[in-house]
């Protein structure tokens, strides 16, 4: 069996982070492409929701070829639904918004999501995937590493695996070198969580700890994103779960169609997407401030929120034009730095910080959540209120700009794609002034970030 390297894992990592349809084709990630006649039908809010419970509500019962089920009922019926769904820009925020009533009713479905017509489990998660027909190339990893065989056939938690099918694995790269053996053990702790999350919580849940411990995002483990979009659910924004709540004894399975990576750092990732960072990128390469994000030995955990090249073309012709040439670099570098949080990883749904925790067990509490960031400019905060209920997720700093794609898991810490490029706030007679987008000259520009280039050096 040929296995991918982590070279090339990092490229395929940069499509898991942002769901930029022509990155994604271009690190050959399989996906389905719907007909063009799919565009003249998108399914409505109702329809959808719907289409999603039936697909995978099936009672199945907990025995050694519920694995198997599972993923017939899906190959048969579940490509009907997946036919609709087309990998667009569409934006699905709003849709989702819209539907929050309904989501919210499909994730009562109970903690077993099979309406409690299913029988007992008596099988660990590591039998049911050892006498899979769909899990055999994962099973005989996981055999590979006696510690993990022990992991999921003991009771120490009630565990969670996303599992990749043997389809998955086909994925691979004929030719890509094989990893060493500790490689491949990360990887698969990272399908992992030593949580129980059957199909209802992942429903409503944004990110999920895995059982891979890592030390550069801070006091936590690393963390998968789940998505809810035209493509169902996904993990990570490209692989898709095509399979639900096979129980065990120990924990819940889900099935995966594509293996999930450990992602690169976020620096790699701001220069895996040019179509999306090539602005943000070019500036963190002439401030220098690249290179100092990519050292983790100088930080640990952080988080980055990235504006896109649509978010600088607001600012204006004059002002970048400024920003970009030798007189406005000290300008630029202060400007980046303000984008730039160290030592505190801020997910959606949990909170790490380098060296103690603030906030119980990680969390970030449902509801109203506030907390200023220290940024790596001198004496500047970031104002960041989270909304919170359930997987919907509103992110506003500074009272304004909005995060318009939330959880880019990195290696490092995490990524938060911004709609606006974020300007320090300009002080006045009763406190500071923040900018709203409104127009701005190149000359109030300079005005805000004078008082905080005096210490600036390139």
């Amino acid at each position: 069996m040929k296995f991918l390297s982590i070279l090339p894992l990092a490229a395929i990592s940069a499509a898991i982070v942002i769901p930029d349809e022509q990155v994604m084709s271009q690190v050959a990630i399989e996906s389905q492409h719907a007909p063009e006649s799919a565009f003249e039908k998108l399914p409505t809010k109702k329809q959808a929701i719907t289409q999603f419970e039936n697909t995978f509500s099936k009672l199945i019962d907990t025995s050694k070829d519920a694995f198997d089920e599972a993923v017939d009922y899906v190959t048969e019926a579940g490509e009907n639904v997946y036919s609709k769904a087309h990998e667009t820009g569409f934006a699905v925020q709003e849709w989702l918004d819209s539907a929050s009533d309904s989501v919210d009713d499909l994730g009562k479905h109970g903690k077993h999501g099979h309406h409690g017509h299913c029988k007992k489990p008596n099988m660990t998660v590591y039998e049911l995937i050892a006498k899979s027909k769909y899990t055999t190339k994962l099973a005989a990893l996981i055999n590979e590493y006696e510690d993990l065989v022990e992991l999921l056939n003991g009771t120490a938690a009630n565990y969670t695996i996303f599992a990749p099918t043997d389809k998955a694995f086909e994925k691979i790269p004929e030719h890509a070198p094989k990893p060493s053996k500790e490689q491949l053990k990360k990887v698969l702790m990272y399908h992992v969580s030593p949580e129980f999350f059957p199909a209802g919580r992942v429903l409503v849940t944004r990110t999920i700890p895995t059982a891979l411990d890592v030390e550069t995002v801070g006091i936590g483990p690393q963390r998968l994103s789940i998505n809810l979009s035209f493509k169902l659910l996904t993990v990570n924004f490209y692989s898709r779960i095509i399979a639900i709540n096979i129980f065990g004894t120990n924990g819940v399975i889900h099935g995966v169609d594509s293996l999930l990576i450990p992602p690169p750092k976020s620096a790699d990732i701001i220069q895996f997407l040019p179509g999306e960072f090539s602005t943000l990128e070019l500036g963190l390469l002439k401030t220098g401030l690249l290179k100092a994000i990519n050292d983790t030995s100088t930080h640990v955990g952080g988080t980055l929120f990235a504006p896109s090249n649509f978010a600088f073309q607001k600012l204006g012709p004059r002002i970048n034009g400024f920003l970009f040439s030798k007189y406005g670099q000290k300008y630029l570098k202060a400007l980046l730095k303000y984008h730039v949080v160290a030592n505190q990883t801020l997910y959606s749904d949990a909170y790490y910080k380098a060296e103690s925790i603030d906030v119980e067990e990680n969390g970030v509490p449902k509801g109203y959540f506030h907390i200023d960031l220290s940024t790596l400019l001198e004496d500047k905060s970031l104002s960041i209120d989270v909304g919170r209920y359930g997987r919907f997720i509103s992110i506003k700093i500074n009272g304004f700009s909005t995060v318009t794609i939330a959880d880019g898991i990195a290696a490092d810490g995490v990524i938060h794609v911004v709609s606006n490029v974020l300007i320090p706030p300009k002080p006045v007679d009763r406190g500071l002034q923040h900018w709203e987008g409104e127009d701005m000259s190149l000359e109030d520009f300079k005005e805000r970030l004078e008082p905080l280039i005096v210490n600036e050096e390139l």
